[in-house]
């Protein structure tokens, strides 16, 4: 998916919302366990069909399949070819963090972009230019790399000044830009950073934001906006808990297309001032 498409649905769509499929088997409704021999993409499918109007993009968080193994990655598949049939206008993340030599990150980008084809990846920059560029090779597809999270371990390395007087994501950022431009690259930033936005954006004004945070972890939907928002838009907001684990009972995919409304509704507002 072109960044001049993805802008183009979001306009359409009224909404820049992402729906995190962090699927837990602690944590589906109980009644899925007992009457599905595949609980995960139950769960997932139930989700994805009360949610498509409200969002245009899904993040499936990597880790919450791979820790079932087989299972776990046979539901994932599942889950993507079952978007791609019924919802192929939806912007697809593999939520995998990858990053590793060369010759490493070429097998998972190959995994996951080709393989799987995933519309993106988020990537860890920390091992520099050769641990991502093979991602950016993969024709077509968008790499997403870690800037400012929202974690409270991000001040370890990501908030470090350097002798210029910046801070560490400050020149990550300002090195991808070697790498490639914003019809390739987007930047995790996590919601609970506020003011922070103004500072990513001196340094990529026209690059999209993944946002996650809005929601369980309290950021602030209309901060965000108010800091990272561009002419284009240039958001994804992802909410994940808040709205796939809204409930817990037999309607708990009626409760996850409300929770997915009432942000759609408020980015729908957002969306009019630009």
């Amino acid at each position: 998916m072109t960044r001049k498409e993805l802008i183009r649905i979001i306009k359409e769509r009224k909404s820049f919302l992402c729906v995190g499929l962090d699927t837990d088997l602690r944590k589906i409704p109980s009644h899925l366990l007992d009457s599905s021999d595949e609980p995960i993409f139950a769960f997932n499918k139930a989700i994805i069909d009360a949610t498509a109007p409200f969002c245009v993009a899904y993040k499936p968080n990597l880790a919450f399949y791979e820790c079932f193994g087989l299972q776990g990655w046979a539901a994932l598949e599942k889950t993507l070819a079952y978007l791609r049939q019924n919802y192929p206008s939806h912007f697809l993340i593999a939520d995998a963090k990858r990053g590793d030599i060369g010759n490493t990150s070429k097998m998972y980008a190959h995994a996951l972009l080709e393989q799987l084809d995933f519309d993106a990846i988020t990537v860890a920059p920390y091992m520099g230019t050769d641990s991502v560029t093979p991602f950016l090779n993969c024709e077509g597809k968008w790499v997403i790399l870690l800037a400012l999270t929202s974690n409270a371990g991000s001040a370890d390395f990501q908030l470090l000044q350097t002798e210029a007087g910046t801070c560490l994501f400050e020149e990550v950022l300002r090195k991808s830009k070697e790498w490639g431009n914003e019809d390739r690259l987007m930047y995790v930033v996590g919601a609970t950073q506020g003011k922070m936005f103004e500072r990513i954006r001196k340094v990529v004004p026209n690059s999209f934001l993944l946002v996650p945070g809005v929601g369980a972890q309290g950021g602030s939907l209309e901060e965000v906006c108010r800091y990272g928002m561009t002419s284009d838009c240039d958001l994804l907001v992802n909410a994940s808990r808040s709205i796939i684990y809204a409930d817990h009972t037999e309607a708990f995919a009626e409760k996850a297309m409300e929770e997915a409304r009432c942000l759609q509704q408020q980015m729908a507002t957002l969306l009019e001032s630009i």
